[in-house]
């Protein structure tokens, strides 16, 4: 088993390379384990596909819980990981960095920090703030022993505050405060992912997944784009299938679903 240095040095490295990489989002160790075996060199968490998991909706998930689960795909895996930590799970800039701080002893290689208070649908911090806490947790992860990468996102796309010149400052701002990579999920179109990535000399990661966009990582690449995630939309298209399988069963009292169903013996060797 890699060291968290190596894995952490491994997870930096990917960053620097001439193409992007898709660094998928697993819900559970056992998704963790399948992802790695087809090949992926890193994964990252999806705090909503877990809250889902769990019975819960996305932001409802306190720090404790989603650091545990941090560490469970951790131990699940050899890649690797970085964590998606939501806005820090504080709005004062020295609680984000002891989040970092909590992060890192987990064996996370990274993490990401969102610009919103917890929960959903909230108007992003004003940029000042939103920088001290990037500034903040910079200074904890590069304070560490091996290489951390934070990940810093703007989150005003998925709130409702479509403004990709609003994007570009807080961003910028990221950057200044010391973030490893930027993140601005949400942008869908070549022009405004373009824009982005030209506008800052960090990696930039984008998530693809989303509803009505069909970009691929050779597109992405070829935009400048270094990562590309999918946050909840494995999850979401497992349980789409589930949803699928039970309405059948209920409406229908047929099991036609279980023709596209993953073999017993297929899933059990590849855990073994």
């Amino acid at each position: 088993m890699p060291t968290q240095a190596e894995k952490g040095r491994v997870f930096r490295a990917l960053h620097q390379r001439d193409r992007g990489f898709i660094i998928p989002n697993p819900w559970d160790a056992g998704t963790a384990r399948l992802l790695q075996s087809l090949g992926f060199e890193a994964l990252a968490t999806t705090s909503a596909g877990f809250a889902f998991s769990i019975g819960k909706a996305d932001g409802a998930v306190d720090r404790e819980t989603m650091l545990a689960h941090a560490a469970a795909l951790v131990a699940a895996t050899e890649v690797p990981v970085s964590a998606d930590l939501e806005n820090g799970y504080a709005d004062k800039p020295l609680e984000v960095a002891e989040t970092i701080r909590l992060a890192a002893q987990t064996g996370l290689a990274g993490c990401s920090v969102e610009d919103v208070p917890q929960g959903r649908g909230k108007a992003p911090y004003e940029i000042p703030l939103a920088a001290e806490r990037v500034r903040a947790a910079a200074e904890a992860a590069h304070s560490l022993a091996f290489p951390f990468t934070l990940t810093a996102r703007a989150e005003n796309f998925i709130v409702g505050r479509p403004e990709l010149r609003d994007t570009i400052a807080r961003l910028q701002a990221f950057q200044e405060a010391g973030a490893d990579v930027l993140f601005a999920p949400g942008l869908k179109t070549k022009e405004d992912i373009r824009a982005v990535v030209r506008s800052v000399d960090r990696p930039i990661n984008v998530i693809m997944g989303l509803e009505g966009v069909q970009l691929s990582l050779a597109d992405l690449s070829e935009l400048g784009v270094k990562r590309v995630s999918v946050g909840s939309a494995l999850a979401r298209s497992a349980m789409g299938a589930f949803l699928r399988a039970a309405r059948e069963m209920e409406a229908q009292g047929t099991f036609t679903f279980a023709e596209d169903a993953v073999k017993y013996a297929d899933l059990n060797a590849m855990f073994g």
